[in-house]
């Protein structure tokens, strides 16, 4: 008996997944064989075409796709969105011609064979990128970078599990879908991967199956070059359920019985091993030389002789395998139907919830969000730390608004998202030593020393349904450049996340250079579609929730000290955060525009007073939170704010790498160098900032600009700072 017949203890599984498996008989079998021949014959065309991409781990999970496609998944080929689908992820995302093949055979009509056709082409209308990409019809996820997809799966199981928590009542399972992510070797060796992996058996995701496509091939050869730990047991530590399939290049039967067993398991993730040969039916089949390169059109001819196919003849796909999952969108239609009616009957037995599930159906937040942030009346006026301004703001959110999930890489006492009443996200049964417990409807999540998949996973949740959830992820600032993955995923795929970056500054103090950044805020300020917001007291960072919230397609950081900051109620303003940059302090006919951001503000208040009692001159100061929401402005905005056409210079004052600020300013008091192991108040004396320090360099540069004009900064952007 194979072994995907097998439960774990070694007992036979037939009556747990006979009549699943119904849908499967002997009699498809000669089907099955015509379509894996046609499937792998078409995908080596389509990567001859224009001698490009990656056929071989196409080829040879063949067998696992009319598993999936036609046996074991929930999906509606003419409602690509239908809310309960099961979700499928690519993490081996190089292998989309698999995914994309399979959208065309189940009748998703955006999938064209024209469409298909245009793999690796130079249209740019084409729906078959070189990675799946969420924006296109039957894709979850944007993959590509290895481990992402099954961080992001592992989010996408955590949905479920939360919205099934709170919203599945007896007789209505509104929310039962399965998580299917596809992986390879190359995805189990990412250090993202296990974080998540790690997770998922910790939460006990039964919602959860990996299939392991294992063909024991990376780009450099074998995978015993580099890797040879025992995967199974591994997987079996961290709390999953191992199935193994032997054959997984032709023996769909077995696939069908793995993946029902699977989705049988009652507390723990399945990781399915599934043998295949990479580049199957090709010369260089179960070679390194399979993964990632057409092979040429004498080997395109040989592989469809050996799966009996005319060589001359491209792109073949009879009728016979169109009509084998031609049931697809009948199923799909079934499925949904079935669906809209349950949710009909619980509208009339639980009319309040269905009222909010709706609204979170369509994206939309459960409760009015802006009658939720604090007036500005409320804020502290003393000195108060920005980290401990964004709980006053958030926890309240948090505790209002269904849609937020939100959680910390183990800082919980650090970064103040806890809110009165939370509940963490746990499996019932877990009874932790600290006495933390929770349950699936739990909106907090621990997510360990695990900074790259807390915002990878936090992706998954956000993926699952555009608006449905709103992740909000926190850590120290630093640790940020340990998430920048994931991150920028979530920028790229338009996904809607807050990332709460605490300890922000030299400011931090004693733990040092490792934990003071210096350089991150200029990857986050230039990575695209990302708010990164700085903001300087807590009016401001009210006004950065408020950008965030409102930023549907976009995820946004909100950088926060440690150290308490100078309040400036009478200056800062929420609804010009909304705007970047504003102006923060007016002067008449000054001489220098000081540019504040942040924990560093103080700094350019301070300044523009010395400036006036020791050296005469006049300074403005401008508060500029957000670089990219100020790009958005007006020109004629920009103009006022900065005063371009002045021939007043503009210093931006801020103790970070000064990359950047040279399109807004002419010079710079900033850092070149690590910080240093201080009390947060000596670290910025260490480093120069004081306004003692910082006003005669200023005073100076006014001087050579009275002296020379302003043309004579243009090209030579100045740093100031005379210690770094």
């Amino acid at each position: 008996m194979a072994p995907s017949a097998l439960a774990t203890n070694g007992t036979i599984l037939h009556a747990q997944v006979s009549k699943d498996v119904s849908r499967y008989r002997m009699e498809d079998q000669k089907d099955i064989d015509l379509v894996l021949s046609q499937f792998r014959c078409l995908i080596a065309d389509l990567c001859q075409q224009f001698n490009g991409g990656h056929p071989g781990s196409a080829m040879g999970m063949a067998a696992i796709g009319i598993a999936l496609w036609k046996y074991a998944m929930k999906y509606s080929p003419t409602n690509p969105d239908f809310f309960n689908r099961d979700r499928f992820v690519l993490s081996n995302g190089h292998t989309c011609l698999f995914q994309y093949s399979f959208l065309h055979l189940t009748g998703y009509k955006a999938m064209t064979l024209d469409q298909l056709k245009s793999y690796h082409s130079a249209r740019t209308d084409s729906f078959c990128p070189g990675h799946p990409e969420i924006e296109h019809e039957g894709i979850e996820v944007t993959t590509g970078p290895l481990g992402q997809g099954i961080a992001n799966a592992v989010g996408l199981a955590m949905a479920t599990k939360n919205l099934g928590a709170i919203y599945n009542k007896p007789n209505y399972s509104l929310i039962d879908n399965t998580t299917w992510c596809m992986i390879g070797d190359a995805c189990l060796q990412e250090g993202v991967a296990l974080e998540a992996i790690q997770l998922a058996g910790h939460w006990r995701l039964n919602n959860l199956v990996v299939i392991y496509d294992n063909n024991q091939i990376t780009c450099d050869g074998s995978v015993d070059l580099c890797n040879t730990e025992d995967v199974n047991t591994k997987m079996r530590a961290c709390g999953w359920q191992v199935i193994n399939v032997q054959d997984g290049c032709y023996n769909v039967k077995d696939l069908v019985q793995s993946l029902v067993q699977a989705k049988s398991s009652v507390d723990k993730p399945t990781f399915i091993n599934v043998r295949t040969v990479i580049g199957i039916g090709s010369n260089v089949a179960g070679d390194a030389k399979a993964h990632g390169a057409a092979y040429g059109a004498e080997d395109v001819r040989n592989i469809k002789k050996s799966f009996g196919m005319n060589p001359d003849d491209h792109f073949v796909l009879h009728e016979e395998v169109y009509s084998f999952f031609a049931d697809s969108k009948e199923r799909g239609d079934a499925l949904e139907y079935q669906w809209n009616q349950m949710l009909e009957s619980y509208k009339n037995d639980h009319p309040e919830l269905h009222q909010e599930f709706m609204k979170r159906v369509r994206g939309e937040f459960t409760k009015d969000w802006k009658a939720i942030i604090p007036c500005k009346d409320a804020l502290p006026t003393s000195p108060t730390a920005s980290r401990k301004s964004a709980g006053l703001i958030c926890n309240p959110l948090a505790e209002g608004l269904r849609n937020m999930m939100v959680g910390t890489a183990d800082l919980s006492p650090s970064v103040n998202m806890i809110w009165n009443g939370k509940v963490d996200f746990q499996h019932p049964d877990l009874k932790t030593d600290c006495g933390i417990n929770g349950d699936y409807s739990g909106r907090y999540i621990h997510w360990g020393i695990r900074e790259h998949a807390m915002a990878s996973v936090s992706n998954g949740i956000a993926a699952f349904n555009k608006g449905t959830f709103l992740p909000v992820t926190s850590s120290f600032f630093m640790f940020y450049i340990y998430a920048a993955p994931g991150v920028r995923m979530g920028a790229l795929q338009n996904l809607q996340a807050i990332h709460i970056a605490t300890h922000d500054s030299i400011g931090s103090g004693e733990d040092g250079p490792t934990h003071q950044p210096i350089a991150l805020a200029a990857l986050y300020r230039a990575m695209p579609n990302l708010l990164y917001m700085r903001p300087c007291d807590s009016e401001e960072v009210a006004g950065a929730f408020i950008a965030a919230l409102g930023a549907r397609d976009t995820p946004s950081m909100i950088s926060l000290s440690r150290q308490a900051l100078e309040q400036y109620p009478q200056y800062s303003s929420r609804d010009e955060v909304q705007r970047g940059a504003y102006v923060f302090v007016e002067e008449d006919d000054a001489d220098v525009t000081l540019i504040g951001i942040g924990a560093e503000m103080c700094f350019a208040v301070k300044t523009r007073e010395v400036l006036r009692e020791d050296f005469g001159i006049k300074s403005r100061v401008v508060s500029f939170p957000c670089q990219r929401l100020f790009y958005q402005q007006p020109i004629e905005y920009k103009r006022q704010v900065l005063q371009y056409r002045s021939d007043v210079p503009r210093v931006v004052i801020e103790a970070y790498a000064v990359n950047g600020w040279e399109r807004y300013a002419d010079a710079g008091f900033s850092m070149a160098s690590f910080g240093k192991s201080l009390p947060g108040k000596e670290a910025y004396k260490f480093f120069g900032f004081d306004e003692q320090v910082i006003a005669p360099e200023v005073a100076s540069l006014v001087r050579d600009v009275k002296r020379d004009g302003i043309g004579s900064l243009r090209g030579e952007f100045r740093d100031l700072n005379p210690v770094t």
